[in-house]
């Protein structure tokens, strides 16, 4: 069972997931990035911003985490956020200082910690269906300048940026039982057979299978 709560101002939303036997999740991109506790064994693992799925397995129990918005990264853990793309790293290779043992312990590190620095939002704002040229130049970087804003800050150049936040977007309509034609006009594909070449690209497996319960 997997369940979401609001969280604190600058950080996404604060989730669980509880197995009562060895599963195998998928896990696929959004553009976010988490710290996660297993209480179990005491693990805390930082999941970086991923630009594929990855099959994650896990122990039955439950398993707590804190979601930061995308953009957020760097302000928490102090590296820029490519250093951990697609890799779950321990939070003590990044933090030696932090000393965790609780929920709310990591609710209120992260929160103490992340900046909420709106010239990101606004890029992730316009790429999300911009032309990534355009909002450079809307946003008076040049395209370079640009590239190296979106590796630091989100993991991702702008391209991939764009690609995982659409595909986000299209996955929320979906869940919410939109009609996939209509999924990809909202979200900003050039058709329905585009967005399922990119669904499977960036899933592994079509959005039928992706939503299904």
């Amino acid at each position: 069972m997997y369940a979401e709560r609001p969280a604190p101002a600058g950080l996404a939303c604060l989730w669980t997931r509880t197995v009562s036997s060895p599963t195998v999740q998928r896990v696929v991109p959004d553009g976010c990035t988490d710290l996660m506790w297993t209480p179990a064994t005491g693990a805390l693992f930082v999941a970086g911003p991923d630009t594929s799925a990855q099959l994650a397995s896990v122990a039955p129990g439950t398993l707590y985490g804190v979601r930061l918005p995308p953009g957020a990264f760097p302000s928490v853990f102090g590296v820029p956020a490519h250093a951990v793309r697609d890799l779950r790293v321990p939070l003590a290779e990044l933090v030696p200082s932090a000393r965790l043992d609780s929920f709310s312990s990591m609710v209120e590190f992260c929160a103490s910690r992340v900046v909420v620095d709106p010239a990101l939002a606004a890029t992730a704002s316009l790429l999300r269906s911009g032309d990534v040229g355009a909002v450079a130049w809307e946003i008076g970087l040049s395209s370079r300048q640009l590239r190296r804003r979106c590796l630091d800050a989100f993991g991702y150049p702008p391209k991939v940026l764009q690609r995982v936040l659409r595909f986000d977007a299209a996955l929320r309509l979906a869940w919410g039982g939109m009609p996939f034609a209509s999924v990809a006009f909202e979200a900003g594909y050039a058709d329905q057979a585009h967005l399922a070449r990119e669904v499977r690209a960036l899933a592994g497996v079509s959005l039928g299978q992706l939503i299904r319960p």
